[in-house]
């Protein structure tokens, strides 16, 4: 598709999100000829901005990621964009935004074509959501909503904010976005698994015996304190990012690559989700909080942190499906911040085989996403002097050249938002299973929370998280490969 005619609302327009990635992305469309004539942008915030300065902005969001841009190219994109002042709070700046809109489809003859964008605080997503319904601001063409994460915080508010956003727009209408999911090598998974002999015929649970998702970050909450006593990383990165890596290395093969296959195959997956008792909460999954070095705070000492605070910097845990190639098949995983370097991972750990050599150790296969784009394979060979095997390992990884052409997630992700394709988007079945599984967790804590001695190990930054984290394994003698 070329030129897709289209006004798109971001709210939000003014915040770090679209000055740091939907600018650069939509600018990347805009040269690739996806967007060009007849697309119109209208940023809405409360700061005071004229469409003059707004565009100043823009260009300068496309200076910071390509200064060697064609100026020409980048004065005829930002051209294209328009500032709103707006309280998302108040009805009648929608009549003003409707009317604005209506005058750009007019302007650009965008065929009633509307994209809206949440670009700002999730607590405002219901109310956005309500008065573009109560105020009709869809128009006659596609009507197109992307919402970023956290869509809630519970199942409870999950719901309530699903139900605010079909009241105007229809799930196939609905992109609830994880920039994960644009993410080159997650983007491999599926083509790794199924369009291989060699992994296709190993990817089961008679061939693998269990596989570890890590993401660890190096900054610890910074200045985001605040916001982090309302998540923590359950909440931030396992209901988002660990689930969608975690769907995509379970799911059965869909019958098709069309978005609706692979969500039919997620949610037939997902179905046999096993969500943990608060036994096996105890047993399986550990929380903590970085403690204090010579260089940094404690967590319970960051700003706008509660210095009784119980939320937790670090989670590990275990999950666990009944049905699909990996049935029984325990996933584990890992997430914190203040550890030891910034690694994104998942390794696939193969059962070990007995032959003449005796018991070899057992095969892995590393998919590592950030910061690098590349999979390593752990195999036995023989030792080159003397008697024995040793592990060899052999890695592919992106060369410079096609490092440098992968575009970046949100490139990729707003690309599948104008040419209507959902499958690297979240249905709301999906999530709601995500949501059932972390509230059983957070109910087990809270319960713990309440008798007044919660465990929640402290470690010392920038390691691997808590000695403790090894206690989610089935048997002692295992470990995390990574670390």
């Amino acid at each position: 598709m070329q030129d897709i005619p289209a006004v798109m609302i971001i709210f939000g327009g003014s915040g770090d999100l679209a000055h740091r990635k939907l600018y650069p992305a939509l600018f990347n469309l805009y040269e690739q000829g996806l967007l060009h004539a007849h697309f119109a942008v209208i940023a809405t915030a409360r700061r005071p901005w004229s469409h003059a300065f707004l565009q100043e902005q823009v260009a300068d969001a496309i200076h910071e990621v390509n200064p060697e841009v064609d100026e020409e190219h980048l004065t005829a994109f930002a051209s294209h964009f328009y500032y709103q002042s707006h309280d998302v709070t108040k009805v009648d700046h929608y009549v003003t935004l409707k009317n604005l809109a209506a005058k750009l489809d007019q302007k650009y003859h965008a065929q009633g074509n509307h994209v809206f964008y949440m670009a700002m605080a999730p607590r405002f997503f219901g109310t956005i959501a309500t008065h573009i319904n109560d105020q009709r601001l869809t128009s006659t063409g596609f009507n197109r909503i992307v919402v970023e994460k956290p869509f809630g915080r519970s199942l409870e508010t999950a719901e309530e904010l699903n139900r605010q956003i079909t009241a105007c727009f229809e799930e196939s209408q609905i992109f609830r976005i994880d920039h994960y999911l644009g993410k080159e090598m997650i983007q491999n998974i599926l083509p790794l698994r199924f369009a291989n002999p060699l992994m296709r015929q190993a990817w089961n649970h008679e061939q693998i015996a269990n596989i570890q998702v890590t993401l660890a970050e190096r900054l610890g909450v910074e200045a985001r304190g605040g916001y982090y006593e309302t998540a923590g990383a359950l909440r931030d990165m396992v209901q988002n990012h660990i689930f969608q890596i975690v769907t995509l290395l379970a799911m059965p093969e869909p019958t098709d690559p069309s978005a609706n296959a692979v969500h039919q195959a997620k949610q037939t997956l997902l179905a046999s989700l096993q969500l943990p008792t608060p036994e096996q909460v105890s047993q399986h999954f550990i929380r903590g909080q970085y403690a204090a070095s010579d260089r940094t705070f404690a967590y319970r000492n960051e700003p706008n942190v509660a210095p009784d605070s119980t939320t937790e910097t670090y989670v590990a845990g275990q999950i666990k499906f009944t049905a699909g190639p990996l049935a029984e098949v325990p996933i584990y995983f890992r997430t914190g911040k203040a550890l030891k370097e910034k690694m994104s991972r998942v390794d696939v750990v193969f059962k070990p085989v007995k032959s003449f050599y005796g018991e070899a150790t057992a095969n892995y296969l590393t998919i590592e996403f950030d910061p690098k784009n590349c999979l390593t394979l752990s195999l036995n060979g023989k030792q080159i002097k003397g008697p024995g095997l040793r592990q060899e390992q052999f890695t592919y990884a992106l060369s410079d050249y096609e490092t440098s052409i992968v575009p970046d997630g949100y490139e990729r992700l707003l690309h599948d938002v104008f040419v209507n394709n959902s499958v690297n988007f979240t249905h709301w079945a999906e999530l709601k299973r995500y949501w059932e599984f972390i509230d059983a967790i957070e109910s087990a804590w809270q319960a713990e929370n309440a008798t007044g001695e919660p465990a929640i190990a402290q470690y010392p930054p920038y390691h691997y998280g808590p000695h403790s984290s090894r206690k989610i394994f089935a048997t002692t003698d295992m470990k995390w490969i990574y670390g």
